[in-house]
């Protein structure tokens, strides 16, 4: 049995460009589906947020229309409320590395907000890439690696291949317009390599000890993946 670190956002807000704070926090899908896939193997989960905080869900993950029916809403919530982890999140600033088989970022606006800009939580990422651990990250979850700074300044990712939340996605998904920045650029500044795939289409990749997701249909591949490099 492994020992998974999720780190998760601990924002509920996300500060649009225009000052308007828009309500916000984890992907429920993006959370559960890999919780379900990682638990199911036997392997045991960790959650990490900004000094502890308990991560708050993007309501609008709950809805209905984003999980394919009433139906699926009504699993993914019910799924959510049996993750006891969540509610007793340890704090980032804490974490050591040692303690953990493999590393998780799960996205929603929320990363945007918090994890772009957290030390702590760039560390762990820089720590995670070289000590060639399985570091997975989804959908939005790859602002994180924005703050993941080398000594010399640099990105500690880049010329790495990632899939990540387009900007093709965010401007379907109605925010786009009015975001501060959007991910697929501020990655490309970096240096990262995104592999676009096409929009909301599962699409996964996978360079070294780093898998990536695009978007929340690539939780379950992402998973996939993961569990492959921990067998």
């Amino acid at each position: 049995m492994s020992k998974i670190l999720f780190v998760m956002t601990g924002a509920d807000r996300w500060t649009l460009a225009d000052g308007t704070e828009h309500p916000t926090g984890f992907w429920a899908e993006e959370a559960v589906t890999p919780y379900e896939a990682f638990t199911a193997a036997g392997h045991e989960i960790v959650v990490a947020t900004p000094g502890g905080v308990e991560p708050p869900v993007d309501a609008g993950s709950l809805a209905a229309e984003a999980n394919g029916g009433q139906e699926g809403a009504d699993r993914i919530a019910a799924a959510l409320a049996a993750m006891d982890e969540i509610r007793n999140p340890v704090k980032l600033e804490d974490v050591d590395l040692a303690h953990y088989d493999a590393v998780f970022y799960p996205g929603g606006h929320g990363p945007m907000e918090d994890l772009a800009v957290n030390a702590a939580s760039g560390r762990l990422l820089v720590d995670a890439l070289e000590s060639g651990r399985p570091l997975g990250v989804v959908c939005h979850g790859p602002a994180a690696l924005l703050a993941a700074e080398k000594a010399d300044g640099g990105n500690a990712f880049a010329g790495y291949e990632v899939a990540a939340f387009t900007n093709a996605e965010g401007m379907q998904a109605g925010l786009g317009e009015r975001a501060k920045w959007l991910l697929e650029t501020r990655l490309v500044e970096a240096g990262v390599v995104v592999n676009a795939g096409e929009p909301w289409a599962p699409h996964v990749v996978v360079d070294r000890n780093l898998v990536t997701g695009q978007n929340p249909a690539s939780s379950a591949p992402l998973a996939a993946e993961l569990l492959k490099k921990l067998a």
